[in-house]
């Protein structure tokens, strides 16, 4: 085989092998509700979108409330000092790796998205929609007031 060949099968192996995806597991700091850091990387929950650390929402009766930071107060909670594992399936724009992480079993975005800290990212994935639907109904967390989206609330931001 000619050197030219083997560098044409070689790339072709190389183009079609699955990439083994990448697990950080350990104690995880949240940065805010949908970003943990794990011995320094930077992970962002895959398929969903929190409330952003600063923003507010508005209760009934016009009452203000720091929402984002209670999100993220509400992951920190749930979290605590237990290990977190996180399956890699990408990185974003940003550099961070994007993961759905597990504590005990548990995906921690989808508790989230349950919990009403966070609302589907159907831009990324639809799977955590029927737990939004959810949240909605019952009127958790950022459901029992009026807020606006993160996504939307980024773009006023700049």
């Amino acid at each position: 085989m000619k050197p030219f060949q083997l560098i044409a099968v070689l790339a072709t192996v190389l183009a079609v092998s699955p990439v083994a995806a990448e697990t950080i597991t350990g104690t995880a700091s949240v940065i805010d509700g949908d970003t943990l850091d794990i011995h320094g990387t930077r992970i962002r929950l895959s398929a969903m979108d929190a409330i952003e650390s600063r923003q507010r929402c508005s209760l009934p009766g016009g009452r203000e409330w720091n929402c984002g930071r209670d999100a993220a107060f509400a992951l920190s909670d749930k979290i605590g000092r237990a290990p977190v594992s996180c399956a890699v399936s990408g990185h974003d724009r940003y550099g961070r790796s994007v993961a759905v992480c597990r504590l005990r079993g548990e995906d921690l975005g989808g508790w989230m998205v349950e919990n009403g800290w966070a609302v589907a990212y159907r831009r990324y994935g639809v799977e955590y929609v029927p737990a939004e639907d959810r949240a909605r109904k019952a009127q958790r967390g950022i459901w029992a007031s009026r807020f606006v989206p993160p996504a939307e609330w980024r773009k006023g931001q700049r």
